[in-house]
Order: structure tokens, then sequence, then C-alpha cells
């Protein structure tokens, strides 16, 4: 393992992933061990979104958000083909994602994951399966697409091949860390 520092230049790798065709798998029973809904966000303040994102993704490097005006991200949010969906778990916000069906024919999955206090729950399938099915019910989608990289969890490639998505090509990317962490 290798120690890393905020303010290391470091080279990562983000792998674009697709499913071109409607999964087999049927949509997952809700997850036992306390109250747990899913809801989606009508027009969400920016604010809402970037908590659950740096809650979700501050120890992989989700930064990139923060770059952008408040009118940037609430576009985003507020398009009416963009869907930000959060699980919540006896009261508090267990993960979330974002279904964005801008594309004609695409559904991105723009945004995935869990809090750090929720990981081993055992939400992590239900809740990729449930995206993954929400948004082929999308009207026209042929195709979903989502990308992580090597800064994400280590488990979030396999886990999104395990789900039927495909690696269709690769990129890298040179970034400055913005905390320590270990590689």
């Amino acid at each position: 393992m290798t120690r890393l520092q905020a303010g290391d230049e470091v080279t990562y790798t983000v792998t674009f992933l697709e499913m071109d065709h409607h999964p087999t798998f049927p949509y997952p029973p809700m997850p036992t061990g306390g109250p747990t809904v899913l809801l989606a966000a009508d027009e969400p303040p920016a604010w809402y979104f970037l908590n659950l994102y740096d809650a979700v993704g501050a120890a992989y490097e989700w930064t990139d958000q923060h770059e952008k005006s408040k009118a940037e991200v609430e576009g985003f949010l507020h398009d009416p083909a963009v869907t930000l969906f959060t699980l919540m778990r006896t009261g508090w916000p267990a993960g979330f994602f974002i279904l964005d069906g801008r594309i004609e024919g695409v559904c991105d999955l723009a945004y995935f994951g869990l809090v750090p206090e929720a990981v081993g729950l055992g939400l992590g399938n239900y809740l990729l399966h449930t995206a993954i099915l929400m948004g082929w019910e999308l009207p026209g989608v042929t195709k979903m697409t989502v990308n992580t990289n090597s800064l994400d969890h280590p488990r979030a490639l396999p886990l999104y091949q395990k789900a039927g998505f495909a690696p269709v090509r690769r990129a890298e990317h040179k970034r400055i860390l913005t905390r320590d962490r270990t590689h």
C-alpha cells in the first residue's frame, strides 16, 4: 500500500462501462433491518446533492461538482431528464443515485454510492439493481452507461461488472489529491 498525501499528484484510470440489454434479474426485495425507503427528489437544492455527494465520495476524491457554480449544479439537478434518488434507512440517508436520461436512448447512472456507515449492511446490491431496473424503465432507453475510476471504492468496478455492465474504454487522468489516502 502506498500512503499518499493531500497535494500529491496522482494518475488514475477512468473505466467507462455500458449495458446494451435489459437485465434478466428481478427487482430485489427491500432490505430488512430497519425502515428503508427510496425517495425521488423533486428539484433538490444544490446543497442537498452536494451533502450526499460528499458523504459518499469524499474519501474517493469526488470533488468535481464543487468546482461548478450553484446555478450549474442546480441546472443539472432540475433538468426533467435527471432524477436524484435517496435511500433512507432508519431515518438517515444511507446512499443515493442519479439517473441521467438527457441523451436520447441512453440512461447514465451518473452517481451511485453508499455513505460509509451503510457499507456492509447489504444495501449496495439492492440499490444498484434497483437503479439499473429503474433506468431501463425510462422511455426509449436502449443502453445504460456508468463510469468509475481507480480512486473509487475498490469494489465499484467489480460490482458494476457483476450487475451486467461491460467496460468499453479506459482513460488516464491526473489530479491533485485533496486529502490523505492509502492507495
